[in-house]
């Protein structure tokens, strides 16, 4: 049994025993429901999910068989309503729960492919369904988490399948299959140990590999990261030493971070697909979690993982510090959080000994906690004072986490940086944080403290000083408290409240409290009442106090609002109090009340109260309320009555004048009701002595003649009825029991294993007799009699003046809301109707136990009350209808009394959220290796875990009749019910708005749980709609219910509802009002989003003598048909809805095996001719259409048939739609109207980019418009398959939904469309409006890509004249849309883009054409577009014989080309030899495994043939000598004097100058396109070209450089080629010109960053030697930057590297000082080497920015020395040492005691500023 259900109120806790058996009754009624031969039954079993989620949610005690017949059940359900999207949304829902909570605790075995097959038909493939996106979209959620859910129940073997099945996905990394394997791998490959046979280390070996295949890419790193950290963290037999380099190198690289002042994100992230990216996201946007997970479970004795990891965090710990912070700063706090999360996982997983738990060998021990410790704490000093809150709080979380593994190391940080942040005077905001982690680690505080007194004598270094922190920090604390710093308030009071929740007792004379000597509890509880009290007098009220209604009794201040801290600490404080202390603080609280009056803090002084009265009800009650109450009772008798309190009411006394009372007064009556009402919600019998008081001080509120002060008594009556006959807790905050250890401790209890202890269980406060009696009494004052009062007044009019009428109306509906609301469910609910006239035997329909109290009244009292309320309502509409506080009331009424059980359900959903007892202050993490005691779940005090039970009862006593009658079809609700909804449905149409909200949000819960009300409800609202005289806040009203989620799912049940809802929302043109057109389209909208199908029984065909049923399917349909076309004049955005609906209805009848095919032809041919339609929306949506209904596609050839098959069929296969279709555009110029209005949609503006959006209309289309045309998802397989980066192929006004309505229509109806489109598409061709030619791109695309048969014969004759004249066509503007054309026809068909189309070879043969000599160029520019779109496409592993020919011809032909004249062709050939280069690498290395003997040799040594590469290097090299010495001449030549001479020259470098242009065009490319990974070679020996050319005289070539030098620094080279890499960069640092020295520097310092796990430690070596030979160059800025990259690669986390260049600087600076000083300064040191030794010493002072590691002050101190040298040196001492000031100001304080005096005295004799560091 759960302990929450444990520690119910005995009488609920009584009744849960029967749960167990209505659970089993539930599943038997679901099993009866559902015919597994029957698919449409499982529409009847989705009324059972909300009852079976009670009992999940309730945590009761069912049989584990029962729960695993249900999942067994529930998956068979669920496969079987494939098509069903939202029966498998609420299914799959309820598996995941179930799977989630009883996953330990039952064997399953769940086959994978069923999933498989769903999630691919329902999101993966063409035929989308017509349901709404978001349908979609919760669909693919569920279905998600169900694959994850079920994962660990895959049986063995399956592992292997699913791997093979996603690895063909991954062949071909450019194509976005490979993205999609990716996903499915990470989402399906399970890691449970039936399957652990698969994990082998070739494996992993395959899985690294498959990763570099696609760089710099954030979303296939996320997926492989999450998948190799499953495999870490489950199998314990792969040996990762291998891989560790390989992992951490690319972990490093995935937190995108600016390295040396350069950019902090991918500058070429591969674009995966929207879809993709949707459907397979990541709950978080960056892998920080896959990342500390794999890292904590890589972590292992004797595994060099720790160095490994020691280094990640060195290099990122400087990311953490405040002023570093950006984009970066997200995924660095996951990484922290997540970190020390799965390292106390870990922890708790070895030490509870869970199954599959690792060898012991691999525990982690002492060392490596104390290792782990050690390194997290580097990130947590960093992070501590985060100007990002999220960090801030994560440290404080994680400290305290920490501080129960290694207090010895943690504890003292805490307390040093607790001191520094007292201290502190300018950082304010250190103090609130410094607060919140004492609270935080509060309790191990008190651990450590009594383990070091009395059980063991750990050497804590100063245990003293720890103890002393609990004292210091409480004395503190008071100052915290302070009514102008709302922070550090609340963090005090967190920290008084963390300090009291470990404390068993306070009291002064408590012996074994020797660790907190120095505080004497009675002081300090008065100094805190005192400061509480100046805290309380001091509050700014947050808002106006608002009057009326809403003003619940506590509007509070920032103390009640901003968190549960104050009350908390006041229970907390009054619970653990001795008596006598007890005694001491109620003297001085009942002072302070009775003589402040404080409006402006209410519920802060009632809470004070209410924490006083439920420690000691007795003792308060006697000193805190009995003189409020006789103060309140003496001045209301003072004041005049009016009689309508109560009791008889005498009308004709009335008439007299108005009588009214002070301001002054009200305002202290008002205050003075409200405190006591707060403060004796807990009071119970300890009221009964005032009981009589209490009943006078209520009528004479109630009488007075404020409004405010009739207020005050409604807030009263409630607390008081609630105090008496509800459950809930007391002594709650006593303890009970002792912590085993320390006497002076309380004991904290997990839920997980706790013990019946009996002295541990609640005691509630169980109503008796008179408690029960005094509430009737009550009642019947102000319930009984007030309905008496209300029903005269409606039926006699019994008042003259109208005023009075209406005060008297007030205060009556305020007493009988009063007492309602302060019974919550305790008057017994209505009892429903039985259809069948039987009474079901009643304890059949118990589902769980719950209740708020004991039952007071009866059923007879509520159902009297609702025909009052009823006739009230009547009454006030017609009478009082503009007075909206009566209207309010009356609907607050009609909710309590129809909605039973609201009430507590608000109340729980508001607690919910207010508590937040997940703090880190009162939980003890399960590992606590302080008192070494595990525990298999979280700890925390009693009193937090009573506060949970007791909202947990408040939340079932509202559910535990919500859902009785929800499962059996007999029951309808009572009549009362009825009229109270009729009541409802007429205020939400009322004109005042928030009548209408609040009528509105009464009615839809009352429909929600009576199913059988709601289409009245429809059809009542949806006439308003049809009604022309309707008002405006009619059809407002209207829409608003309509919209709500309880209607939209009924109308798919529901012919009836359906089909005057779409006809209503249809035929509401004629409202002109703005605010109703905008409801009625918002409504529209969100039913489209919303939409998951149409009845069943709407497509039966109905009996003929059987209309009554409304409307059947087909009419419907013909009367939308008529309403949709453009001619009918209706406004645009009608006509655009009554299209959507049609297509919604023409998909949905697809379903269905008995509607006819006609009804879909029809719709295809209405909107093909909406094609030409004159709105431009409807034209848009009629492309979605037409790309959803034409599907059959009989023409097609299908792959490897030949066509003589297809001449016998011709005369059988039509396709259904085929006559309608060929009928229309066989019409005259059909097709010449279509292509002209589409090519209204292309919008092109005058910068020639054209408007961006998938479906180029965002240029002229709203949201919501959109959100009509578009479904979401059109489907996942979006055109270009193949990721785009090529800039100047602008794939923007391309859209490929046009091509492809083409190309089905061709394969619908075959070749007459062919012919009917030609004359079209030729004169469009050569139109002069570049809008004209996309249009023509994409239907000769549709064309060509349509394979049917005799396509291969118009080949000849029409299509391929027409593609020669478009590549010889001189215009300029539409190269893109022709380019996105040829790429359209060649893309490869099939899901992984393998299987060849008709024309490709036909039409990569007519682009290989060598062009006539005289052509411009264009032209030839041109054609290597055309060429580099179409090679994309390609799928090289599987090219056939022609194409790698094709590839090799063009290959010679592009190298032979690379000195073009212009710089267009230039740019496309450098782009094409990039797309052919990596082309023919990946078709090797997909072959050199299975080198096939039949394919003939000389096509292998054809592609094998690898001098390109040779020649690609020599030439650059060669050129770039000619370049260098071209710069050089033009510098030297002197300008006037350019003879003939140097003509020759020049000429030779002008071409190499182009030669390397283009090559670093392919460079570009390259890197951009992600194909970089098989060029890796390639590129390492392009380097040097590329660093040498940063600064030339020819300005393109340099700018073109600089941008492949940004892009190669991201790149991470591997081995093989990273030894090449680094002799590359070495020999360039020793280049002859300095500005190549210097860009070198600029890039070893990226390069080390990246490559720092994957370098042996010796080529480190080289780089450093390198780097300080540079140091002594002879060229300044040389100089200086490589002290700046010996900074950084300082902090670059190779520490014995860094301290041997620390002593080596220090030791050579030092000599030359020596020398300087005997005065041999002339003999031999240069400049350079003087200026080298100083700037060794700057790089090492440089590299430590904020810390003060103990060799920092002799080494500033020596630099300081250096300040008297001559020019370089000097300024760049002073520039180092001013940087050294301003990073370490802040904590100078502290950090200046490390150095001598002397050392300070020569510091500041540097800087200028002497006097204020001093």
């Amino acid at each position: 049994m759960h302990l929450y259900n444990a520690w119910l109120p005995p009488p609920v806790a009584a009744q849960t025993a029967a749960e167990r058996h209505s659970f089993s009754r539930v599943i038997a009624a679901v099993e009866s429901a559902y015919h597994s031969d029957d698919p449409e039954s499982v529409f009847t079993t989705l009324k059972f999910i909300s009852v079976l989620d009670l009992f999940i949610k309730a945590k009761s005690n069912v049989s584990l068989e029962d729960v695993r017949n249900l999942i067994q059940m529930g998956l068979e359900i669920f496969h079987m309503s494939r098509n069903k999207l939202y029966a498998q949304v609420r299914w799959g829902n309820l598996l995941v729960r179930l799977l989630n909570r009883y996953r330990k605790k039952i064997a399953l075995a769940i086959e994978w492919r069923p999933l498989y097959d769903t999630l691919v038909s329902t999101h993966f493939t063409r035929s989308t369904g017509p349901e709404g996106w978001r349908v979609r979209q919760r669909h693919f959620e569920t279905i998600t988490s169900l694959v994850q859910s079920c994962r660990r129940f895959f049986p063995s073997g399956s592992a292997f399948e699913i791997w093979s099945e996603f690895k063909s996905l991954l062949q071909n990394p450019w194509h976005n299959s490979s993205f999609e394997g990716s996903g499915f791998a990470r989402l399906f490959l399970p890691t449970n140990l039936e399957n652990q046979a698969f994990f082998t280390h070739d494996w992993v070996t395959e899985c690294i590999d498959l990763w570099e295949s696609i760089p710099n890419c954030q979303f296939w790193n996320n997926q492989w990261a999450d998948v190799i950290a499953r495999v870490v963290k489950n199998f314990h037999n792969v040996d990762w030493e291998r891989f560790l380099p390989l992992l951490f190198a690319r972990y490093l690289n995935m937190f995108e971070v600016p390295v040396a002042n350069g950019s902090g994100s991918y500058p070429f992230s591969l674009d995966v697909p929207r879809n993709t990216r949707f459907l397979f996201s990541n709950k978080t946007s960056t892998p920080a979690k896959a990342i500390a997970k794999s890292v904590i479970y890589l972590l292992r004795p004797g595994s060099s993982s720790q160095q490994h990891f020691e280094k990640l965090i060195n290099i990122l710990e400087q990311y953490y510090h405040p002023s570093n912070g950006g984009r970066w700063t997200y995924s660095l706090e996951r990484f922290l959080f997540h970190l020390v999360f799965q390292f106390q996982k870990r922890l708790q997983d070895e030490h509870l000994g869970a199954k599959n738990s690792r060898p012991t060998e691999q525990h982690l021990g002492e060392s490596e906690r104390v290792f782990f410790v050690n390194s997290v704490l580097k990130l947590i000093d960093r992070g501590q004072y985060s100007k990002n809150e999220h960090l801030s709080e994560t440290v404080a979380a994680a400290t305290s986490i920490l501080s129960y593994v290694q207090p010895s190391l943690v504890l003292p940080f805490v307390a040093s940086r607790f001191r520094m942040a007292l201290e502190t005077m300018t950082a304010t905001h250190q103090l609130k944080i410094a607060v919140m982690s004492v609270a935080f680690v509060g309790r191990s505080l008190f651990y450590t403290s009594v383990s070091a007194s009395s059980m063991k004598p750990v050497d804590l270094g100063g245990d003293e000083a720890f103890i002393d922190l609990v004292g210091v920090s409480l004395s503190n604390a008071l100052l915290g408290m302070d009514a102008n710093d709302p922070p550090k308030t609340l963090a005090t009071m967190q920290l008084i409240g963390s300090i009291f929740s470990n404390l068993a007792l306070l009291d002064d004379k408590i012996d074994d409290l020797s660790f907190m000597p120095m505080i004497r509890f009675s002081e300090w509880l008065d100094e805190f009442l005192c400061r509480l009290f100046s805290l309380l007098l001091h509050l700014e009220p947050s808002s106006v106090i608002n009057e009326g209604l809403h003003s619940s009794a506590a509007t509070g201040t920032f103390l009640v609002d901003d968190g549960p801290y104050y009350f908390c600490v006041l229970e907390i404080l009054f619970g653990r109090l001795s008596k006598s202390l007890y005694n001491q603080a109620l003297k001085k609280i009942s002072k302070f009340v009775r003589t402040n009056i404080l409006p402006g803090a209410v519920a802060e002084v009632g809470l004070l109260c209410c924490a006083c009265v439920h420690s000691n009800p007795e003792e308060a009650v006697s000193q805190l309320v009995e003189p409020i109450l006789l103060s309140v009772i003496s001045s209301l008798k003072g004041t005049p009555g009016t009689g309508f309190g109560g009791g008889t009411f005498d009308a004709s006394a009335s008439s007299k004048v108005r009588s009214t009372i002070s301001p002054a007064l009200e305002a202290a009556i008002d205050y003075q009701l409200k405190i006591l009402s707060v403060g004796i919600t807990y009071g119970g019998p300890a009221l009964l002595r005032h009981k009589d008081q209490f009943k006078e001080a209520i009528f004479l509120a109630f009488d007075s003649p404020s409004w405010k002060v009739n207020g005050a008594a409604d807030h009263l009556l409630r607390s008081l009825l609630g105090s008496q006959i509800h459950y809930y807790p007391i002594d709650q905050y006593r303890c009970v029991l002792s912590h085993p250890d320390a006497v002076a401790l309380e004991e904290w209890i997990s839920t997980k294993g706790f013990s019946t202890d009996e002295r541990l269980m609640p005691k509630w406060h169980i109503p008796c007799d008179e408690e029960v009696h005094f509430a009737n009494e009550l009642l019947d004052i102000h319930f009984r009699s007030a309905l008496d009062d209300l029903l005269k007044i409606c039926q006699t009019k019994i008042h003259v003046d109208q005023g009075d009428e209406k005060e008297h109306l007030k205060v009556i509906l305020l007493r009988i809301e009063s007492s309602l609301q302060g019974l919550f469910s305790c008057l017994p609910d209505f009892v429903p109707k039985s259809m069948n006239g039987m009474v079901e035997d009643s304890n059949n329909i118990f589902l769980i136990a719950g209740a708020t109290g004991c039952t007071v009244g009866s059923t007879a009292l509520r159902e009297k009350a609702s025909e009052i309320a009823h006739a009230a309502c009547k009454y006030v509409l017609e009478k009082k209808s503009d007075d909206s506080i009566l209207l309010i009331l009356i609907i607050r009424i009609i909710d309590a009394l129809g909605n039973y059980g609201s009430l507590e359900y608000d109340e729980w959903s508001s607690h919910r959220q207010a508590w937040k007892l997940e703090s880190a202050a009162i939980i003890e993490p399960p590992i606590n290796f302080i008192v070494s005691s595990h525990s298999k779940g979280k700890k925390r005090p009693r009193w937090a875990l009573i506060d949970k039970a007791f909202m947990h009862n408040t939340w079932r006593s509202s559910q535990a009749s919500y859902h009785l009658y929800r499962t059996s079809g007999n029951f309808c609700p009572s009549d009362h019910v009825a009229v109270l909804m009729d009541d409802l449905l007429s205020l939400c149409l009322h004109s005042y708005e928030t009548v209408r909200l609040l009528a509105g949000k009464a009615l839809v819960k009352l429909i929600k749980r009576w199913p059988s009300m709601i289409s009245k409800c429809v059809i009542t609202l949806t006439k308003n709609l049809q009604d022309p005289n309707a008002k405006e806040y009619a059809v407002l009203g209207s829409c608003s219910v309509l919209a709500s989620q309880t209607v939209l799912k009924h109308l798919t049940t529901d012919p009836k509802s359906f089909s005057s809802f779409i006809l209503a929302i249809l035929s509401s043109s004629h409202h002109e009002s703005l605010k109703a057109q905008k409801a009625i389209n918002e409504l529209f909208v969100k039913y489209n989003i919303q939409f998951s199908g149409v009845s069943r029984s709407f497509f039966r065909i109905p009996d003929k003598e059987n209309h009554t049923v409304g409307l059947e399917f087909s009419d419907l349909v013909s009367q939308i048909g008529s309403m949709s076309f453009d001619s009918t004049g209706l406004h645009w955005r009608y006509n655009l809805m009554a299209n959507r609906v049609l297509l919604l209805l023409a998909l949905a009848s697809r379903n269905h095996p008995n509607s006819s095919s006609k009804i879909l032809s029809e719709t295809a041919g209405h909107f093909l001719k909406n094609l030409k339609s004159q709105l431009p929306q409807t034209r848009i949506l009629a492309i979605s259409a037409l790309n959803t209904l034409l599907k059959e596609s009989p023409y097609k050839l299908s792959h490897g048939e030949k066509s003589t098959v297809l001449e016998d069929l011709q005369g059988h296969v039509k396709s259904s739609l085929e006559g309608t279709l060929t009928q229309t555009f066989q019409e005259e110029g059909f097709f010449n109207e279509t292509l002209t209005s589409l090519s209204h949609v292309h919008i092109i503006t005058d910068t020639e980019s054209a408007s961006r959006g998938s479906q180029g209309d965002s240029g002229f289309q709203s949201l919501a418009d959109k959100s009509i045309t578009r479904f979401y998802f059109e489907f996942s397989a979006s055109w270009p398959r193949t990721p785009s980066w090529i800039s100047f192929l602008g794939s923007d006004t391309f859209y490929s939904n046009f091509a492809r309505i083409f190309k089905r229509l061709v394969q619908e109806c075959g070749m007459p469309v062919v012919l009917a489109l030609k004359s079209a598409v030729d004169e469009f061709t050569i139109a002069k409006e570049r809008s004209k030619q996309c249009v023509a791109a994409e239907a000769l695309a549709g064309v060509l890509h349509s394979d049917i048969d005799g396509l291969s014969g118009t080949w000849e004759s029409w299509l391929m004249p027409q593609l020669k004249n478009i590549i010889l066509a001189q215009s300029v503007e539409s190269v893109s849309e022709w380019a996105s054309c040829i790429r359209y026809a060649v893309t490869g068909k099939g899901k992984y883009g393998t299987r060849v189309p008709l024309l490709r070879q036909k039409i990569l043969d007519s682009l290989m054409t060598p062009l006539p000599p005289t052509v411009a160029t264009t032209v030839t520019a041109k054609r290597y577009t055309f060429l580099a779109a179409a090679l994309i496409e390609i799928s090289p592993q599987k090219m056939p014989l022609a194409e790698i020919q094709l590839h090799n011809t063009l290959l010679k032909e592009v190298l032979g080309n690379m000195c073009h004249s212009s710089a267009q062709v230039r740019e496309a050939l450098g782009v094409t030899l990039s797309v052919l280069c990596s082309n023919i690498r990946l078709y090797h290395s997909s072959h050199h495994d299975n080198a096939q003997g039949e394919r003939n040799d000389n096509v292998d040594s054809l592609m094998k043939d690898e001098s390109w590469v040779q020649f690609l290097t020599d030439r650059a090299a060669e050129a770039v000598v000619n370049i260098q010495i071209a710069t050089q001449s033009d510098k030297m030549v002197n300008p006037t004097d350019t003879s003939s001479q140097n003509g020759h020259l020049d000429g030779d470098s002008q071409d190499d100058m182009k030669w390397m242009e283009t090559l670093l065009y392919f460079i570009i490319s390259s890197l951009k396109s992600g194909r970089s990974s098989y060029l890796l070679d390639v590129l390492v020996e392009l380097l040097y070209p590329v660093i040498c050319l940063q600064e030339t005289s020819n300005k393109d070539l340099s700018t073109l450089a600089k941008v492949a030098f940004e892009l190669l620094k991201w790149v991470i080279v591997w081995e093989p080629h990273l030894q090449k890499a680094v002799s590359v960069v070495l020999s360039a640092a020793n280049d002859s010109n300095w500005r190549t020295r210097s860009a070198t520097l600029t890039y070893l310092r990226t390069f080390m960053y990246r490559h720092t796990f994957i370098l042996s430690s010796s080529k480190k070596q080289e780089v450093w030697r390198t780097v300080e030979k540079l140091l002594v160059d002879n060229q300044i800025e040389v100089r200086e930057h490589a002290a700046a990259v010996l900074a950084g690669l300082m902090k670059g986390g190779d520490e014995d590297l860094a301290r041997d260049f620390r002593d080596r600087a220090y030791r050579e600076a030092n000599n030359v000082q020596k020398r300087r000083k005997l005065r041999i300064a002339n003999s031999g040191s240069s400049i350079a080497s003087v200026h080298g030794a100083v700037l060794a010493l700057v790089a090492s002072v440089l590299s430590a920015p904020y810390d003060m590691p103990s060799w920092l002050p002799d080494h500033v101190t020596l630099l300081a020395r250096f300040s008297g040298e001559p020019s370089p040196v000097k300024s760049t001492v002073t520039k180092a040492v001013a940087e050294f000031r301003r990073t370490h100001a802040d904590t100078w304080n502290v950090q200046k005691e490390l150095f001598t005096e002397e050392q300070l005295e020569i510091l500041a004799d540097t800087s200028s500023s002497s006097s204020y560091f001093a």
